[in-house]
């Protein structure tokens, strides 16, 4: 069986155009979404070591 030497190269530039490139790299910062799993608290930021002092050991 003989191939025409013209069709055969034209198959492997249209081969070699489309997957003769990895893709662009993707960088892990793109990859991931951040978001909070809940409401931030403000009172479970607001202990205070002098006022634990002054309540139970005066």
């Amino acid at each position: 069986m003989t191939y025409d030497v013209k069709t055969t190269e034209t198959v492997e530039a249209a081969r070699q155009a489309r997957f003769g490139q990895l893709p662009e790299r993707i960088r892990v910062e793109d990859m991931v979404a951040g978001q909070p799993a809940s409401v931030p608290d403000p009172a479970r930021d607001a202990y205070n070591e002098d006022e634990w002092l002054v309540r139970y050991c005066l």
